[in-house]
């Protein structure tokens, strides 16, 4: 877990394993939360820096789904959410990343497309049942 130039901590690793065993998209806070139940001394900006460094390790993903919903996720691999639009409940889709997506959309771009990002809407089947 130790990068080049980045002292190995056991905050940090408390931090990554806490992530790596959810699947469900926590926030800092419910990272924070969690966290401290095992190091009841550590602080959210302590847990706000490991995030940050994790994340410029490659290690974890920040995902930002606007209106202030900042997830933290262990799967780095390319992959797809739905985002309910009710309770803010992410879910990891089961399905296959668009490989032929970057040939068809390269023709149109002025650059080089080195990665995509395609997350969907809408209400998750737990709200709907509420309705």
């Amino acid at each position: 877990m130790q990068a080049l130039g980045t002292k190995r901590s056991r905050q940090r690793e408390k931090i990554f394993q806490v992530l790596a065993r959810t699947t469900s998209h926590p926030t800092a806070e419910w990272l924070y939360e969690r966290v401290r139940e095992q190091i009841p001394r550590i602080s959210l900006g302590t847990v706000y820096r490991n995030l940050h460094i994790l994340k410029d390790q490659g290690k974890i993903r920040e995902l930002d789904f606007g209106e202030g919903l900042r997830r933290y996720d262990a799967t780095i691999e390319q992959h797809y959410h739905f985002v309910c639009e009710r309770c803010g409940r992410v879910r990891d889709l089961d399905i296959t990343p668009l490989e032929d997506l970057h040939p068809r959309v390269q023709p149109h771009v002025p650059g080089t497309i080195r990665a995509h990002k395609l997350d969907f809407y809408g209400i998750c089947t737990d709200c709907l049942v509420r309705e």
